[in-house]
């Protein structure tokens, strides 16, 4: 149903560490470099053990701003089951993080999981472009958890 190929709207630029005697910093985003739609509205941190995937879901109106830049390094796989979507029907792959440091910007309506594949915890952070259940958490989540369902067609395997 799905073939690899790129996905509209999917953007991956890698992360620049500046290394000194003390250790490294990286920008991982600039709002005048970013495109207005994907401005984030709030930051998290999670931390994914060794061989767990988190995902696959997707979100109707949220993007995410996700960085990989290590501990570990992450199997990021993204479906495009967006209806009209020049890239519809595509499944695109990124390997990233202690090696390969990137921030990967998945849009609205973009299924997206990954899986830690290093030998350690993995740290991620995200910088989504909306509050997690809107301003003062009054919303609904939005959120499309396909993990839940057992016959999904989107598998990291």
């Amino acid at each position: 149903m799905f073939e690899e190929g790129q996905i509209k709207g999917v953007q991956a630029y890698r992360i620049e560490k500046f290394a000194d005697d003390r250790g490294w910093l990286a920008e991982l985003f600039r709002n005048d470099e970013l495109d207005r739609e994907f401005h984030p509205a709030m930051a998290y941190v999670s931390f994914t053990k060794p061989g767990v995937t988190r995902g696959p879901h997707e979100h109707r109106e949220q993007a995410d701003l996700f960085c990989f830049f290590g501990p570990s390094t992450f199997e990021l796989r993204m479906w495009d089951n967006r209806q009209g979507s020049e890239s519809q029907n595509h499944l695109m792959t990124i390997v990233a993080g202690q090696d390969d440091p990137m921030v990967i910007i998945i849009p609205a309506g973009v299924v997206h999981a990954y899986r830690n594949i290093g030998g350690t915890d993995g740290m991620v952070i995200n910088c989504p472009n909306r509050l997690y259940m809107g301003a003062g958490r009054r919303e609904a989540v939005d959120e499309i958890r396909h993990e839940d369902d057992p016959g999904t067609v989107f598998r990291m395997e």
